[in-house]
């Protein structure tokens, strides 16, 4: 047998490298198929389920790294409800003090 012929620690490194490049193309073919086509590089999933699948560990590792753009972050107090704004002024106000132009008028009187 050609695999009695490698000594313990090569057969080990063997499957060990099997098993991550198994876990790196499952994890890289879910993540192709959860993330939506306008975030994707080339815009069609069918070019990435390709490099991963015959790419195989190089396929996987580098749709991981480069073939999605990054999610815009929404800007947390443009988009909070008015609510939440006013209470992180009112927040910000017991904090720092008010610093409406009226108020800064009347303390200097």
């Amino acid at each position: 047998m050609a695999g009695a012929d490698l000594p313990a620690w090569a057969l080990v490194a063997i499957v060990a490298l099997g098993v991550v490049q198994l876990s790196l193309q499952v994890l890289a073919l879910v993540t192709v198929f959860r993330t939506p086509e306008e975030r994707l590089v080339t815009g069609r999933r069918w070019v990435w389920v390709a490099v991963v699948a015959l790419g195989q560990l190089v396929g996987a590792i580098v749709f991981l790294a480069a073939a999605r753009k990054p999610t815009p972050a929404p800007d947390p107090v443009s988009t909070a409800p008015d609510a939440e704004r006013d209470g992180a002024r009112r927040a910000a106000d017991l904090l720092y003090g008010d610093r409406s132009p009226e108020e800064r008028r009347r303390k200097e009187r």
